[in-house]
């Protein structure tokens, strides 16, 4: 007896817009591209910190910036960026510590992480519009 073997065809390229990840995939792709744009972003925090402290000349330039709503969205989107590493840099230090590792509470708790960072955003956000 012979036996045959039928080899499955392989894609020749990876169709991202395919891909189904489960919501604690999106949540930890969420959060080093959160770490990266706050790490990429640094310069600018810091030298708008720098413009509100230096001189009340420094400030009104400040003051000016922060108010043209483009820089609002930037901001805004910095602060879901830094409240969404914050929330899930928490669930990732429960998990290292073994916590919450069965399939049913890291979906739990992924969703308790997107939820909380999206609503501590729009409170802080609206709070500082």
């Amino acid at each position: 007896m012979s036996e045959v073997t039928v080899r499955k065809q392989r894609p020749k390229h990876l169709a991202l817009n395919e891909i189904r990840l489960p919501i604690p995939g999106i949540v930890s792709i969420l959060h080093r591209v959160s770490g990266a744009g706050l790490f990429l972003m640094l310069p600018l925090l810091l030298s708008l910190f720098g413009n509100s402290v230096g001189s009340p000349e420094s400030f009104a330039a400040y003051k000016e910036t922060v108010s043209n709503p483009l820089v609002k969205i930037i901001l805004f989107g910095l602060l879901w960026a830094y409240l969404h590493h914050f929330c899930a840099g928490i669930r990732f230090l429960l998990l290292d510590m073994h916590k919450g590792l069965d399939l049913p509470t890291a979906r739990l708790t992924s969703k308790i992480v997107l939820g909380v960072s999206i609503v501590l955003t729009v409170i802080i956000g609206v709070k500082l519009w």
